[in-house]
């Protein structure tokens, strides 16, 4: 079906029934980005075990949009995913919401307040399931959402600028209203069962209107992934495994068609060259059709182009763990010093708001540096100089946050507040002003030119996923943190000293695990400036960019740009 132009009220049901699916999105950021509150005010965990709880969470839901999409190129399509996900996300922020002790309790006739007692089995079962179904939600959204968009305004030349002002408008009045209401509304509603049902009950809402819409959207079956192409390379050269790459390129398989670009053989990583070697003993036309045992010249070169990436990709692993700290531990340590500003207390998610602007203006910033640089003709390094200065910004952001939390303990240790962790610390939050910046201009920068770098140096058949490459990679950090913190704490206690990660905050020295990253990623930067010089650069391709508004990996990246830095 196609989109329905004229009357603005079609225009406005049809935008209405796609955009509300950001609803979903900003509604449940807030809900998870309390969490790590709720497991250690009302669960009363440790802040490290909390902290693993949310890490892993955040690192499922970036890893997985590369499994996903995967599943929609070969298999779902991007309808059929959002909805599921958006089904999900509901079922999700619904179990959520029941494990919350009132809301179960008050049927059973059991504890019904915000304690550890009152959290039984049952709670808890609904909860651990909660938590795969928003990530789940979150990471189907990530995946289709922009590519839906993008199919319901392919082919379409008739009111072009008439719809695309509408779904400007709604777009941004979504945005804005639930943004508004996650900001300045949900962190004033005190029971836990209303902050997450809010959410859930909107999720669920945003999720039937989608489906209402069925009817009016465009479906295009799936036409395959090119992750297939590499696992191909790879089978089609174990099935060659003792035969004998020839000497001369010439007799390896290429298609010779004019229409489709050849990429020019290189003598690096010389046992891929198998899958395109042609057996003399067998028919060439039969060998021909089993693609699985012979692929082109293009497909095997394509293929180690990405492989030459991977030690550039190791580099960002320890990006990650930086960045997950920003909602576990800098949470922790908001979440426990004083929100009053006069009389007028200050919501958490405020800072957010810091960091999300630091994050977009540091990327326009960039943005307008990396296209000056491209009429100077270094381009190709514009990428790899905006990762080394995100690193820096992270060395910077480490230090930053060791030397706040130090100066919290000390005010902890004046008033005598090791022992009680539910005090309040008389030290404003604003304190943590500087890291939520430093923290979102690194993300900012690191999000641009990573991207930046893989759409200029990748194959064209895999720029579509590089968005989900690049945020895998990230969310394999993201889960690194956890293995990082067990490993810091465990070398602090040795020679019978304290471990740095006690039960509660004030008993802890974070400090000295933020002094433990920046060192960490200091070195990580010498090894990527290494990994850098001895990487062959290709022509860059990228026009200029404006370093429009975006999210970070956590939001979807618009498939249709030249660089993928730019969200529409």
């Amino acid at each position: 079906m196609a989109i329905p132009s004229g009357f603005p009220c079609d225009v406005i049901l049809f935008y209405s029934t796609i955009t509300v699916l950001l609803w979903v999105d900003i509604l449940a950021m807030y809900a998870m980005y309390v969490m790590m509150a709720y497991l250690t005010n009302v669960w009363k965990l440790g802040f490290t075990h909390a902290a693993a709880i949310v890490n892993i969470f955040w690192g499922v839901v970036t890893v997985l949009p590369l499994l996903l999409a995967f599943l929609v190129d070969t298999i779902l399509g991007n309808y059929w995913m959002l909805l599921i996900s958006s089904f999900a996300y509901s079922a999700g922020l619904g179990f959520l919401t029941m494990s919350t002790p009132p809301v179960l309790s008050n049927a059973m006739g059991t504890c019904s307040e915000y304690k550890p007692e009152c959290i039984g089995q049952g709670q808890k079962v609904l909860f651990y399931t909660a938590l795969p179904l928003i990530a789940f939600g979150m990471a189907g959204h990530l995946t289709s959402w922009n590519s839906f968009i993008a199919e319901q305004f392919s082919g379409e030349e008739e009111d072009l600028d008439h719809n695309t002002f509408w779904r400007f408008f709604f777009s941004i009045f979504a945005v804005i209203i639930t943004t508004i209401v996650a900001v300045l509304a949900l962190p004033y509603i005190k029971p836990w069962s209303l902050r997450f049902g809010i959410p859930a009950i909107c999720t669920l809402v945003a999720t039937l209107l989608f489906f209402s819409g069925s009817c009016s959207y465009k479906y295009l079956r799936p036409t395959g992934s090119p992750l297939t192409m590499f696992i191909r390379v790879f089978v089609a050269a174990a099935s060659k495994l003792f035969y004998t790459t020839p000497r001369d390129v010439k007799e390896l398989y290429e298609i010779q068609n004019p229409e489709i670009h050849s990429v020019p053989h290189t003598r690096s990583l010389r046992c891929l060259d198998k899958a395109a070697i042609l057996i003399p003993t067998k028919p060439r036309e039969e060998q021909e059709k089993n693609m699985w045992r012979l692929c082109t010249v293009t497909e095997v070169e394509e293929t180690k182009t990405i492989i030459r990436m991977i030690p550039v990709w190791m580099t960002f692993i320890l990006c990650g763990v930086v960045s997950s700290i920003g909602f576990t531990y800098f949470v922790e340590q908001l979440d426990h010093l004083n929100h009053k500003v006069g009389r007028l207390t200050v919501p958490s998610v405020a800072l957010l708001w810091f960091y999300e602007q630091a994050q977009n203006q540091c990327t326009k910033l960039y943005a307008k540096f990396s296209n000056a640089l491209g009429e100077s003709g270094s381009r190709k390094f514009a990428p790899s100089f905006g990762i080394a200065v995100s690193m820096i910004l992270a060395i910077l952001c480490c230090i930053t946050a060791a030397k706040v939390e130090n100066r919290r303990l000390g005010v902890v240790q004046k008033h005598g507040l090791v022992d009680k962790p539910d005090e309040t610390v008389p030290m404003t939050m604003f304190w943590l002003l500087p890291q939520f910046v430093l923290l979102g201009a690194f993300n900012g920068i690191f999000n641009y030119s990573t991207i930046c770098f893989f759409i200029d140096q990748s194959p064209a058949t895999t720029r579509n996923y590089l968005p989900f490459f690049i945020s895998g990679v990230f969310g394999v950090g993201i889960l690194g943190s956890v293995l990082s913190v067990f490993v810091v704490g465990k070398v602090s206690e040795s020679r019978g000293k304290m471990n740095w990660f006690q039960h509660n905050l004030n008993g802890s020295r974070l400090d000295k695990y933020y002094w433990t990253l920046a060192w960490l990623m200091a070195i990580n930067l010498v090894i990527f400036v290494v990994v850098g010089v001895f990487y062959r650069y290709r022509e860059s391709e990228l026009e200029d960019q404006e370093g429009e508004e975006f999210g970070g990996i956590d939001e979807p990246y618009n498939d249709d740009s030249k660089c993928f830095c730019c969200c529409c």
